[in-house]
């Protein structure tokens, strides 16, 4: 049986891909540009946390600095992801940006718990709190975090990378947010454990959106469906629209990055079929479609080359339990 594999798509998703590339080097320079921003701050806000006994600025001056750790380990992610194709990685390091969103989610987890472990010590013994002074660091951080949150938000939020250079920027926002708020507190009514209380609360929203980011990286590393596609509804979608097409099975679709999307699939023809028509028609759906920018198809005539049995059913034979298949050795 002959296997074949076509790569005559290109000009059906080249736009998509020129597209991810304007955007890369795009959230490079603003990545870069952030991280210069918030490690400058950083040394302010950890100076003024100190003068000042404060718990919410110390805190926000810790996050700031794995932030700032974080934003230069996500761009060298852009930097590593430009790279060609190798011949050990043969699609290239774009998942290191992946790679790099999920490592920075666990970086937040572990922030936040230090803050909350740190207040529970403030409570036993609340330190004296300079508000004045820290009310001022706290206004300067809010105006570095909203520039530093507006660049990086006009970048691709479909890329998990950007996302979680966005989150760790979003909750230094908060935390500044946060330290003005008891900053006020502390000058208006002299209660001090309003500072630890809310550096709380900034940790507890900084980890329901780090664990969101985890599981969308860990989805994609796992090589998920994608969330916005099922791959039943395409395998469906390609036996209903594809001339000659009998039966689609052995069907997987992950992500390469979170935004390239990947598929393949053996498709059951019925005789007298041009396996080679055949095979450009489904990558054609699969990209105008689906936005799936790379497939790897492969033609069969009455039997499959992973079983014996003889097709004739419909798309309940696509096993979901199958993982490995010749589809993904190209």
């Amino acid at each position: 049986m002959t296997h074949a594999h076509n790569h005559d798509d290109g000009h059906d998703h080249a736009g998509h891909s020129h597209d991810h590339g304007l955007h890369g080097a795009s959230d490079k320079k603003r990545v870069l540009l952030v991280a210069c921003l918030t490690g400058g701050f950083m040394v302010v806000e950890a100076l003024g946390g100190w003068l000042t006994g404060s718990l919410a600025l110390l805190a926000d001056a810790g996050h700031m600095l794995t932030d700032c750790l974080a934003l230069a380990l996500a761009w060298y992610a852009f930097h590593l992801g430009e790279r060609p194709a190798t011949a050990q990685l043969t699609y290239g390091f774009g998942r290191v940006k992946t790679l790099v969103a999920y490592t920075n989610g666990i970086a937040i987890f572990v922030i936040a718990l230090l803050i909350v472990y740190e207040a529970w010590k403030r409570f036993q013994a609340p330190p004296l709190v300079l508000g004045g002074p820290m009310l001022g660091v706290a206004g300067i951080g809010l105006v570095v975090n909203i520039a530093g949150f507006l660049i990086l938000h006009g970048g691709d939020r479909e890329s998990l990378n950007m996302r979680g250079a966005i989150l760790h920027v979003l909750g230094d926002l908060l935390g500044s947010v946060a330290a003005i708020a008891a900053a006020v507190v502390i000058l208006v009514t002299g209660w001090t454990p309003i500072d630890p209380i809310l550096s709380v609360l900034v940790a507890v929203l900084i980890l329901s959106t780090a664990w969101r980011l985890m599981r969308d990286a860990a989805h994609v590393l796992l090589e998920g469906t994608p969330p916005r596609l099922d791959r039943d509804d395409i395998a469906r979608d390609i036996e209903k629209n594809v001339p000659g097409v009998r039966e689609v099975h052995h069907m997987h679709v992950w992500s390469l990055d979170g935004s390239r999307h990947m598929a393949t699939l053996h498709a059951c023809l019925d005789e007298g079929v041009d396996a080679h028509q055949a095979v450009c028609a489904i990558k054609r759906r699969l990209a105008d479609q689906h936005d799936i920018d790379h497939a790897t198809v492969e033609p069969e005539f009455g039997h499959c080359a992973d079983g014996s049995h003889e097709h004739g059913g419909h798309a309940h034979t696509l096993d979901h339990g199958d993982e490995l298949h010749s589809g993904h050795y190209h």
